[in-house]
């Protein structure tokens, strides 16, 4: 397999800036996920490490050699797209030997990648059929296995779940992701869906409006997002955002009135602000609770509950709760911070404040 570099790489369409000044560094065999946004330039930027896209300015590197002149065909990728992009008039075995009768192997080679893919995937029986005898989830399959016969440095996969149902998207992030370990192969994957993000990634680009907002782990972009761009797009639901004042150590007055005690809060005077979690909050008295809050929906999901609070102090709050906590529609609850659960945020540049 092989490293990849993308050194410095921007790119524009006329006036628009879609890419501006990407950096990344892909280990050999690492998976590395591309998150982010519709039009935040992740899917170009997979075209451009394909060849399907020239960057504006910048370079990329395959295997520590420069590919930026080189065609798709001799880049040593290949490429899972959303659709699946399956000849039709061909059978399942049909469709994997076409590029690799162009790329002239021989009868023997292709027979024995046919093989291969069809023990990795679990295609065997299905290799005499054609697309339009089979489901969504085994196209994609075939769409997979067309890549793995080509035995290439880099797998890309751009958007491949975003056609099946949920059923079958967690089959197929199941069957991905146990192709990862049985190949040791480097992979780019793009996505919207931080579901698949955080499943498969060893590490995570988050991406927005052509910028790279922060690279790390899931478990990194969950407990230490870098700004609140990434804090509100990981985690579902979303992080609650509260603004405030830092009076002084130790102290954050909200907006409209409410004082939190905030042992994490370490910051001078400033405006701040608060991120928890819906797992964050703990529910209690109404009557004495600094921060409070009316209940008006309760989102019942059968493991965990979330209860939608429209807060006396102005804004609304998520926060989960067992499912079998007795509170009402239009109760008023108290909320308080459970211990390590905030994260604060300079609220003039967004970005994450150290606790």
């Amino acid at each position: 397999m092989a490293e990849l570099r993308i050194a410095d790489v921007e790119k524009s369409f006329g006036k628009v800036e879609v890419l501006k000044g990407v950096d990344l560094a892909i280990q050999d065999g690492e998976f590395i996920v591309l998150l982010g946004p519709s039009g935040c330039g992740k899917s170009t930027l997979l075209r451009i490490i394909a060849g399907l896209e020239d960057q504006t300015s910048g370079t990329i590197s395959i295997g520590g050699t420069t590919v930026d002149h080189l065609p798709p065909a001799r880049r040593g990728i290949a490429m899972v797209f959303q659709s699946y992009a399956l000849y039709p008039h061909l059978d399942v075995a049909g469709n994997w030997a076409l590029g690799l009768k162009q790329a002239g192997e021989t009868k023997e080679v292709i027979e024995e990648r046919t093989k291969e893919a069809a023990r990795i995937l679990e295609l065997g029986p299905l290799l005499q059929r054609r697309p339009s005898e089979l489901s969504g989830g085994q196209r994609q399959r075939v769409a997979i296995g067309r890549a793995i016969v080509r035995h290439p440095g880099v797998f890309l996969f751009d958007e491949p779940l975003s056609n099946l149902d949920a059923a079958l998207r967690a089959q197929v992030r199941f069957e991905i992701g146990r192709l990862h370990k049985q190949l040791g192969a480097t992979m780019v994957y793009v996505t919207h869906d931080q579901v698949e993000a955080m499943t498969l990634a060893d590490r995570i680009v988050v991406m927005h409006q052509g910028v790279v907002q922060q690279v790390g782990s899931p478990a990194d972009l969950y407990r230490t997002p870098a700004n609140l761009f990434v804090a509100g797009f990981i985690g579902s639901p979303r992080m609650n955002f509260l603004k405030g004042t830092a009076r002084q150590p130790g102290s954050l007055e909200l907006d409209h009135g409410a004082s939190l005690p905030l042992a994490e809060l370490r910051q001078p005077a400033g405006e701040v602000v608060l991120g928890v979690r819906p797992d964050g909050f703990a529910v209690g008295d109404g009557a004495t609770a600094p921060v409070r809050g009316k209940v008006v929906l309760n989102e019942y999901l059968g493991r965990e509950s979330y209860l939608h609070l429209e807060l006396e102090a102005g804004g609304r709050v998520v926060v989960e709760v067992a499912p079998d906590n007795p509170v009402r529609l239009d109760e008023i609850v108290g909320l308080e911070l459970k211990p390590r659960a905030a994260h604060l945020f300079d609220a003039a540049s967004e970005q994450r404040l150290a606790a």
